[in-house]
């Protein structure tokens, strides 16, 4: 699991419970994905692919950029491995 999986994984959470508390099954029928590939996003153990993520966004009201929230790539410097930066604060 990465800090990026869990952070998701956390998002779609929060968003599946502000979208009128709809259960994973109910989110995975309107994404058209395997409710148990809900439970492996929620968890942090596996994230979805491009269009998955599209569809789970719209499932719960949403963007993709909406439920991926601010997330954004910090490439490596100096020798020093790149990272996401998870929210709007970069410390």
């Amino acid at each position: 699991m990465s800090d990026l999986t869990e952070a998701f994984g956390e998002r779609l959470i929060v968003a599946r419970f502000n979208c009128g508390r709809i259960t994973q099954e109910t989110v995975a029928e309107r994404a058209e994905v395997h409710r148990t590939q809900m439970t492996l996003y929620e968890s942090g153990r596996r994230m979805p692919m491009l269009e998955s993520l599209v569809r789970l966004a719209g499932a719960v009201d949403l963007t993709a950029g909406e439920l991926l929230g601010p997330i954004r790539w910090m490439p490596a410097v100096r020798g020093e491995p790149g990272l996401f930066i998870l929210t709007e604060d970069e410390s």
